[in-house]
């Protein structure tokens, strides 16, 4: 019989896996701004929410804080390097005053990073109360991270269209809170159970989004396809050769009078 543990561990394999590919799912982004060499309009803000994140549950999944939680450092640790290299890349392509605003910022994170996690080991000496103490920092910077798509689901509402709601992202994004909460209840972990609880129910709500809007979608994408042909066709008619069209009025004339 497959014990619990096992199962917990196998679970949290999975969720390293999809967690990893949401991770990466800004690399496109990032060779556009490489290859441009700027930032354009792309904003700072996922990137440095996401660094956080990942130092926070670093933390939260030490063994002297929170023990039998590698596999949530392990993905995390992962999501640090690569949210680190975001927004190193973002510092060195942005420039002046944002460039400025996002530098001090990172430093600020790190900073206070280093100082809660000097205060809870120095301060809290028992594991309950380190993990509670991080866990509710953990649990706060995630709901703040979830919080995000709702703006995306007001407009879907909005527009009725799931154009720029991408379909894999939200499917990603609910698989990994459904893979994360089910490792959480395992062994119950209420920490990682509250924001991947919410991240399960705003992904199914993408979804549920994605399926009633997706032929509204199509539609009007196909209406905006059409209305580009015939403004292509106008564009065609009126740039006409004139003096060929002048010419043609003028020999019917001719044919008339004779």
């Amino acid at each position: 019989m497959v014990s619990a543990d096992a199962i917990r561990t196998a679970v949290g394999i999975l969720g390293n896996v999809i967690a990893l590919a949401l991770f990466l799912s800004p690399v496109p982004t990032f060779i556009q701004i490489w290859k441009k060499r700027s930032v354009e309009q792309f904003s700072p803000a996922p990137y440095l929410a996401t660094l956080l994140n990942c130092m926070l549950w670093v933390l939260y999944g030490l063994p002297i804080v929170h023990p039998h939680s590698m596999l949530v450092i392990t993905i995390n640790g992962t999501g640090f390097v690569i949210e680190l290299s975001y927004v190193l890349l973002y510092i060195y392509y942005s420039e002046g005053k944002m460039r400025l605003r996002v530098l001090a910022i990172f430093l600020l994170e790190c900073l206070f990073v280093a100082v809660t996690t000097v205060l809870v080991l120095t301060l809290a000496h028992t594991h309950e109360r380190r993990s509670l103490i991080v866990g509710s920092m953990c649990v706060f910077v995630c709901i703040l991270m979830y919080v995000a798509p709702l703006s995306v689901m007001k407009m879907v509402l909005t527009t009725r269209s799931v154009e720029y709601m991408p379909f894999f992202l939200s499917l990603a994004s609910f698989a990994n809170g459904v893979c994360w909460t089910t490792y959480a209840l395992i062994r119950f972990d209420l920490f990682i159970t509250i924001p991947n609880g919410l991240g399960t129910l705003f992904g199914l709500g993408q979804l549920i989004l994605y399926a009633t809007f997706y032929k509204s979608t199509q539609r009007q994408i196909a209406e905006r396809k059409s209305k580009g042909e015939m403004s292509l066709t106008e564009v065609v008619v009126m740039n006409g050769d004139p003096k060929k069209v002048a010419n043609g009025n003028h020999a019917a004339s001719e044919i008339r009078e004779t």
